[in-house]
């Protein structure tokens, strides 16, 4: 498991970026992180946000994620959030529906490019998690799409989770009969996945 983050050195090492300290936090997600198909409080996001309140208690967690939604909605929906809630972190997890839906991915690439710059545009720094999809879509397709992330990542110098559903994604009884959507028992895991990288946000 890779993880990405602010800036890459002139030396070609991966460090971080000096940042504000973050009082409110944006995800903006699909199903993964609308906790479909369990209670919302169960889901990866809330318990971010409870962990978050025992350590650094300032900081608002906002989740605007909606099942089914692809970048494309993301992109369309994110500018009155960004004017709303006017968040210090950007959290982007999204493109698993552009994926399944065979949709092109440099569109896909193109609609997480322009949510990055307009997050940045409006003072928050930006953590984008990856997604894989399922290899029947084809080892070329789904090679792209799992690129495209680490493409975008490098190309934008953003913090990247590498494969968001790491030590879940391959495991049935963590997977809801769908094999697409998380249970309940995968949320912390979920959580750890992208904790290392939490730690290094709020380390600053």
């Amino acid at each position: 498991m890779k993880y990405w983050f602010l800036n890459i050195c002139i030396s070609g090492l991966l460090c971080l970026a000096s940042t504000a300290y973050a009082n409110a936090w944006l995800v903006v997600g699909d199903s993964i992180s609308a906790a479909y198909g369990i209670a919302t409080e169960e889901g990866w996001v809330a318990l971010l946000e409870e962990r978050l309140a025992e350590k650094e208690p300032a900081i608002q967690v906002i989740n605007a994620s909606i099942s089914g939604d692809t970048t494309a909605g993301g992109l369309t929906r994110l500018p009155a959030l960004l004017n709303e809630h006017e968040p210090d972190w950007v959290f982007i997890e999204l493109g698993g529906n552009d994926g399944l839906r065979g949709l092109p991915i440099q569109q896909m690439k193109e609609n997480l490019r322009t949510m990055i710059h307009l997050s940045q545009q409006a003072g928050a720094q930006v953590m984008l998690l990856g997604m894989r999809i399922p290899p029947n879509y084809g080892a070329r397709y789904s090679d792209a799409f799992y690129q495209s992330y680490q493409e975008l990542a490098a190309e934008e110098e953003i913090v990247l989770m590498d494969f968001f559903l790491h030590q879940v994604g391959d495991k049935s009884h963590l997977m809801q009969e769908d094999g697409i959507h998380p249970t309940a028992q995968a949320q912390p895991q979920l959580l750890d996945n992208i904790w290392p990288l939490i730690q290094q946000i709020l380390a600053r």
